[in-house]
């Protein structure tokens, strides 16, 4: 059980998802990502420490779970809880402040997304990603 520094709201967030590395894994599950070496592999570069402490942490907290595959019991694959998926909207809403007020490039990972998010309402790409994460969570949860 975690035990929050504070009683604030924000406050409570920050000590699960307030460094950059929680939310990048966080974005990596959404797309696909679910082994520890696919997160090593993000273009952010991960330290292999700090991975497993971001993994442990965002697992204590009930965002992730961790499950192995029947016939492969040494990998272990990470998955978002009902409670990871809920935090999608924050994801998003994030990409786009940064697109409406940083005036930089982003990487193909970011050219995509505003890509294909353009033209649709928000909320309505909210919950299809939502709805495709389950999908595909479900998918290998039921091998």
């Amino acid at each position: 059980m975690r035990i929050n520094r504070s009683q604030c709201p924000l406050v409570s967030i920050l000590d699960i998802l307030g460094d950059k590395w929680s939310l990048v894994i966080i974005r990596d599950l959404f797309l696909g990502k679910k082994t520890f070496t696919e997160f090593m592999k993000s273009p952010e570069k991960f330290a292999s420490n700090i991975l497993s402490n971001r993994l442990e942490l965002l697992i204590n907290s009930g965002l992730l779970k961790v499950t192995k595959l029947p016939n492969d019991k040494k990998t272990k694959l990470y998955y978002l809880t009902d409670k990871g998926i809920d935090l999608y909207p924050i994801v998003y809403e994030m990409m786009y402040w940064s697109k409406r007020n940083l005036n930089q490039k982003f990487n193909s990972l970011g050219v995509q997304f505003f890509k294909e998010s353009k033209n649709v309402i928000a909320s309505e790409f909210i919950k299809n990603t939502q709805s495709d994460y389950i999908n595909f969570r479900n998918s290998f949860l039921s091998i």
